[in-house]
């Protein structure tokens, strides 16, 4: 229940009184301007797409006050309202690309928190001896793979995808995304079954239940906030990873990273239509966050406190 604040005449309590509305008052000033410094860059991409380029050149910022908005940026990927009902061989490459950025990103992810659940769940819940490394020391060892930077990979990935022909597959990009972000679901599934009392399973099993059937009946439920958590994060990462895209592609299994990256030409930076793909890249994670944000809070939180 909210505690409400009761306030006299008292010169004390309007002391009070004035010390608490000014807190929040930098609290909340705080706070709007430290969203206003996270949603600027997203302002400033989505802006930049309406823009021409003298507009672009002068660094006008405010649409309809220093600029008027056009749909040049737009309709460079064929995706301005006069293009809509006619064929555009751009829109259609736009459209590939996006559709490899999700088929890759989200079969991904959905691999990786399907595997790293399972994993967690075992380093959670039983003891393991790998020589001198038990679950504390595995579980930081897949961790510490994130330390490792791509490109000391790049050659040996290089050679062993040429050698199995899955250079330019969607199937490549799904199998080293997957490596790429286990790590990430393996540590946060770990937290969030470590937080679920083992009494549960327990009982279920006490019940009539296997190991198997208290895992899929009793402890998933009650950590699917943490599943969803991690496969957002999972996603993000995939859909906006270049490295691995521009090197192991060419035309086929491209992903929209790459394409953003290529809206160069010989007489320098396209940038509305970098910020037309940019601003067609973030808007489905944009999306995800907003439609799903309650999951990622509980998921987040779920193993803060036990």
């Amino acid at each position: 229940m909210a505690e409400t604040q009761i306030f006299t005449d008292h010169p004390a309590d309007r002391a009070f009184r004035a010390k608490w509305y000014f807190s929040r008052t930098l609290i909340y000033g705080a706070l709007v301007f430290w969203a206003f410094v996270c949603l600027f860059p997203i302002f400033w991409t989505v802006s930049t797409s309406f823009k021409i380029a003298p507009d672009v050149m002068k660094g006008n910022i405010w649409p309809w006050i220093e600029f008027a908005p056009k749909w040049k940026g737009w309709q460079s990927l064929g995706l301005a309202p006069e293009q809509w009902g006619q064929i555009s061989t751009v829109r259609e490459e736009f459209l590939k690309r996006f559709m490899n950025s999700v088929i890759v990103s989200v079969s991904a992810s959905t691999l990786a928190v399907g595997l790293g659940s399972l994993a967690a769940y075992g380093l959670s819940r039983f003891s393991y001896r790998f020589g001198p490394m038990k679950n504390q020391d595995i579980s930081f060892f897949f961790l510490s793979q994130l330390i490792l930077p791509p490109v000391v990979l790049a050659l040996p990935f290089l050679v062993l995808y040429k050698e199995l022909a899955l250079l330019d597959t969607r199937i490549g990009l799904i199998l080293l995304y997957t490596l790429t972000v286990l790590p990430i679901v393996i540590w946060i599934m770990r937290d969030q079954f470590q937080a679920i009392p083992s009494e549960l399973e327990e009982a279920a099993m006490v019940d009539g239940l296997g190991v198997w059937g208290a895992f899929f009946q009793i402890v998933l439920p009650i950590a699917l906030p943490g599943m969803v958590a991690a496969f957002i994060l999972s996603l993000v990462l995939c859909w906006n990873e270049y490295f691995f895209a521009a090197l192991l592609t060419s035309t086929d299994a491209k992903t929209l990273p790459v394409m953003v990256a290529s809206q160069t030409g010989s007489q320098g930076i396209n940038w509305w239509s970098m910020a037309a793909l940019s601003t067609a890249a973030i808007a489905p994670l944009v999306v995800i966050g907003v439609v799903l944000e309650k999951y990622i809070i509980q998921g987040m939180a779920a193993g803060a406190v036990k």
